[in-house]
């Protein structure tokens, strides 16, 4: 007598039709995303094939590797929404930014308005070898401003995979968290599947995104969910319908 384990589910079979991804590399040749107007066109429809509705994508602004500026973006935002019209891409699209935090940000927030994933909710990340130094000052002055920050993959700072204290702090002053959807997958190792799992199991996620920057990432999404329950997940799959362009 065989006895069969319950398949485990993929993760593209948990995305909702109706997905808005806030996080994602999809402008072309401006970061380490897309690397042409072809690859973005692939990338996008590959994603709209998986039930993602709406896309907000946000190209690091990273200075001395990404030197990337508002107008920048917003320019290069307009070309590609053309350039999805002509390809008969017709999903809502716009372009904000995944900022490094950083001395040079910390003066950005207080010279300039800041590109936001919807009305005041700004995408930051940090170093994956370290903290900031002056991360809370940072944080402080962000919703000084009037902005919400989001914290991209808190799961993948492996600095803090053993010290889960530094995660309840930065919710405790205000800081919210966006997992990308292939940490739930092994994507990027065990370490990081295991945190991912702690921070939804303790409803420390806010909101999710792909982080898509090329096709391994696209065919990652076949990928099984390592999880047993993945009812925490799907419950942050559903909270980015706030973002509804």
């Amino acid at each position: 007598m065989f006895i069969f384990s319950k398949p485990k589910k993929r993760l593209v079979d948990l995305i909702p039709d109706d997905y808005v991804d806030i996080h994602s590399h999809l402008l072309p040749g401006i970061d380490d995303g897309s690397k042409d107007d072809d690859n973005t066109i692939g990338l996008v429809t590959s994603l709209k094939n998986y039930g993602f509705s709406q896309f907000i994508t946000t190209p690091h602004v990273l200075t001395g590797v990404w030197n990337n500026t508002h107008n920048g973006i917003t320019a290069k935002e307009a070309t590609t929404k053309k350039l999805l019209d002509d390809n008969n891409i017709d999903n809502p699209f716009k372009a904000a930014a995944e900022y490094l935090m950083d001395d040079v940000f910390l003066k950005l927030i207080k010279n300039e308005p800041l590109l936001t994933i919807k009305d005041n909710y700004v995408l930051v990340e940090m170093s994956y070898l370290n903290a900031p130094i002056q991360l809370y000052d940072i944080l402080y002055e962000l919703q000084l401003a009037g902005y919400k920050p989001i914290l991209a993959h808190p799961e993948r700072y492996l600095f803090y995979h053993f010290k889960f204290e530094e995660y309840e702090k930065l919710k405790r002053v205000g800081c919210l968290f966006q997992i990308n959807l292939l940490s739930v997958t092994g994507y990027y190792g065990k370490p990081v599947l295991e945190i991912c799992k702690k921070l939804l199991d303790n409803n420390m996620i806010d909101f999710t995104g792909s982080d898509v920057h090329h096709e391994r990432h696209i065919e990652a999404f076949k990928n099984p969910v390592l999880f047993k329950n993945t009812e925490p997940l799907v419950k942050a799959l559903n909270k980015n319908s706030l973002f509804s362009l």
